[in-house]
């Protein structure tokens, strides 16, 4: 039965607390464009997408007006490239090339899918892709890119960590014009998921079906502002007002995903009820942590009072909708939260302190600035130490930081936008090179013997 007051509130958490729909990602199969002849089988990529996401940008836009949710994204996920790119032998950037001009002819905003998943080895392919990452993001506006170098079953292969610390440097460095822009359009895995609709992580698994509709739904300011109406509620209390308004958020998700799949002819997927937060007034997941107590994100108890918002997100999420997927809980965006902004500002929020937070929230280090001077072994160990929390406890988790070229720490890089801006955040001098030039893979945990 439809109940008025559900439906009041809704309007005002759309109007007044940022409530919306973060994105709604098409995912789309290309394992029937593989060719051994690179400019066919770019021609049927550029086909199939243009083909099947001809319609995506309109029926988003339709769905926006008739019941006023607002959809801030409309994307697109593929099959990962070095897939398909395997059979050509040669450079895979003209895949990306195709890409990014069929993102722009059906109007999306970004494109993900340009990965490899190199949990336990190269296969053919993949180093072809990988070494092409600097240039494929560096000549396309719209691509993003993903790799996947470690996971509860197959262990963390360190030599794909060592790769991708040198290729994240060369992605700044070939964007220094733009921010080192680069750098935020890959994201380093360990368990990735196949049905995630958020970029720059997104790529349309192989499990999957030809074509599918996920969406990734958001609401810290709507958390905030529930919780701001309990100030002296118990902890259990508060873990109950935080299932409810993610109750209520996945409720919305799931109506857009059903209908936008009954618009565009395709499965409906799932819903990822992940709290995305931008650098908007109010849409921080900071600043929900600090409503549940904190003087300051970043401080003693932090990592519990996360903890408690991911779980009750969860829990509330499962009760809306059966299709619950993608990565779903709490992200940690530096750049793009402005209570993490202003905690990394304060010193009060330290890389150590989020990797510890990453052990509890839905994926990892996420737009984090380090300074220009960074190793590429750094990196590498950095990805290799998320992976680690990652593989161990049986999670999703990653990897996005931009060495801010020429920058410092006290300085900051400023993209506008959901990307926001990003403090350059200090490092741990000490070189941990020895270790990454160690190579090979780390075992596979206990754990992953559940056969």
């Amino acid at each position: 039965m439809l109940n008025t007051y559900d439906v009041l509130e809704t309007i005002r958490m759309i109007q007044e607390e940022c409530l919306d729909i973060r994105t709604i990602t098409m995912g789309i199969s290309l394992l029937d464009c593989i060719d051994h002849d690179i400019d066919k089988a770019c021609k049927k990529v550029y086909d199939k997408i243009t083909g099947r996401a001809a319609r995506l940008v309109e029926v988003g836009e339709q769905i926006e007006k008739e019941f006023g949710i607002p959809i801030i994204n409309k994307r697109i996920s593929v099959t990962p490239i070095a897939i398909i790119s395997a059979a050509c032998k040669c450079s895979p950037v003209p895949f990306a090339k195709a890409m990014d001009e069929a993102a722009k002819a059906v109007g999306v905003n970004l494109i993900g899918g340009y990965s490899a998943l190199v949990q336990k080895g190269f296969s053919a392919g993949d180093m072809e892709l990988i070494n092409s990452i600097p240039e494929a993001l560096a000549s396309t506006e719209r691509v993003c890119s993903s790799v996947n170098v470690g996971s509860t079953k197959a262990g963390i292969n360190l030599d794909a960590c060592k790769v991708m610390g040198r290729i994240v440097r060369e992605c700044a460095e070939q964007t220094v014009d733009s921010a080192c822009f680069g750098a935020a359009k890959l994201v380093v895995f360990c368990n990735s998921v196949e049905d995630n609709p958020f970029m720059a992580g997104a790529y349309h698994g192989v499990g999957m079906p030809d074509c599918m509709i996920n969406v990734g739904v958001s609401g810290p300011g709507v958390v905030r502002a529930a919780l701001k109406k309990y100030p002296d509620a118990s902890i259990s209390q508060i873990a109950d007002v935080i299932k409810k308004i993610a109750y209520k958020i996945t409720r919305v998700g799931q109506l857009v995903g059903v209908t936008a799949s009954e618009r565009l002819g395709v499965p409906f997927g799932i819903v990822d009820l992940s709290l995305a937060p931008t650098p908007a007034v109010g849409d921080s997941v900071a600043h929900i942590l600090e409503e549940i107590g904190l003087e300051r994100c970043g401080t003693h108890g932090t990592t519990a009072a996360l903890a408690l918002l991911n779980d009750a997100v969860k829990k509330g999420g499962v009760m809306a909708c059966s299709r619950i997927g993608g990565l779903s809980g709490a992200f940690i965006p530096v750049s793009e939260d402005a209570g993490m902004i202003d905690a990394a500002k304060a010193g009060t929020l330290s890389i150590e302190k989020l990797e510890a937070m990453t052990a509890v929230c839905s994926v990892g280090l996420d737009m984090i600035v380090v300074p220009g001077d960074t190793e590429a072994d750094t990196i590498a160990a950095i990805i290799a130490d998320e992976a680690a929390i990652g593989m161990v406890n049986s999670k999703t988790t990653a990897v996005r930081v931009i060495p801010a070229i020429g920058k410092q720490v006290g300085e900051e890089l400023d993209w506008g936008g959901l990307f926001g801006c990003g403090p350059v955040m200090p490092l741990h001098k000490e070189s941990p090179a020895k270790f990454i030039n160690r190579g090979g893979q780390i075992p596979a945990p206990m754990q992953s013997l559940k056969n």
